[in-house]
C-alpha cells in the first residue's frame, strides 16, 4: 500500500468537508499538509468535517495534523471541527490517544452534516445577551 496522503476539499453550504485518503504516517509531506490547511482558513471555512472513509491508518504525522487542524478551526469564532467515518485501527489510536475526548468523532458523512446543519440552527436561535 502506498504511503501517499491524499486531500481533497470540497465546500458545501454551510461546511467544508475534507476528504483524506492513504496512510498517514511518518515522512508524509508536512508541506503538503499545511498548505491544505492555510487552503482551509483562506476560504473561511468556520465548520470543518473530516472525512476519513480511506484512511486504514494514522501515525503521529497525521495525529499532529488533525489536532492541528482542529485548533485552528475552533481558534475562530463560530469554528466546529468534527471528524467523521473512522476505520476501526484508526478509532483505537484515538481512543488510546485519548484524542476522542476532544475531538467529536461520528459514524459517517451524513451523521457529521445533520449534526453541524443542528449546531448551526442552535446557534442561530441562541439569545443574545
Amino acid at each position: 500500500m502506498s504511503d501517499t496522503m491524499l486531500i481533497e476539499l470540497v465546500q458545501l453550504d454551510d461546511a467544508c468537508v475534507v476528504h483524506l485518503k492513504g496512510r498517514f504516517v511518518t515522512g508524509g509531506d508536512m508541506n503538503h499538509l499545511y498548505a491544505k490547511v492555510a487552503e482551509i482558513k483562506n476560504r473561511n471555512c468556520r465548520n470543518v468535517i473530516v472525512d476519513m472513509t480511506e484512511v486504514p491508518f494514522i501515525g503521529s504525522t497525521g495525529i499532529g495534523f488533525l489536532v492541528g487542524m482542529y485548533s485552528s478551526i475552533t481558534r475562530c469564532p463560530g469554528g466546529r471541527f468534527i471528524l467523521a467515518s473512522l476505520h476501526p485501527r484508526v478509532h483505537e489510536v484515538f481512543e488510546v490517544t485519548r484524542i476522542n475526548t476532544l475531538i467529536p468523532i461520528v459514524a459517517d458523512l451524513e451523521t457529521a452534516l445533520a449534526t453541524m446543519r443542528s449546531e448551526t440552527l442552535v446557534a442561530r436561535s441562541a439569545p443574545t445577551r
